[in-house]
């Protein structure tokens, strides 16, 4: 029975100009996902642990939804833009609250007293 070797077969091409581009766009665009469509229930416990983080300044881990991939990502909200519904973090890092998948508190200094 043949066994196809996908995307290796196409290595010893790799000395060609442009190939290389080429085989890892190809990689690219097969590896990307669709984005996620959360459920009620998830958007709304995500907007109470949103909430939470904001008004108590509390550090989280933020997965979120980028060009097709998940990625993840941690700091505290330095601004948050209602009207572009964006949220900007101590990191640099922009997240649309539409990508944002998941959200984790890190630490709570109220837990520690």
């Amino acid at each position: 029975m043949y066994k196809d070797r996908g995307i290796i077969k196409w290595a010893p091409f790799d000395a060609l100009v442009g190939f290389h581009e080429l085989i890892q766009g190809i990689i690219d665009r097969k590896n990307r996902i669709d984005h996620p469509i959360l459920l009620e229930d998830k958007l709304r416990e995500l907007n109470e642990i949103f909430l939470n983080v904001l008004k108590n300044n509390l550090m989280a881990n933020y997965t979120y939804y980028e060009n097709g991939y998940i990625k993840e990502t941690f700091g505290y909200i330095l601004r948050f833009d209602e009207i572009k519904k964006e949220v900007k973090l101590d990191t640099l890092v922009k997240l649309k609250l539409d990508d944002i998948l998941d959200i984790k508190i890190i630490w709570d200094y109220k837990e520690e007293l």
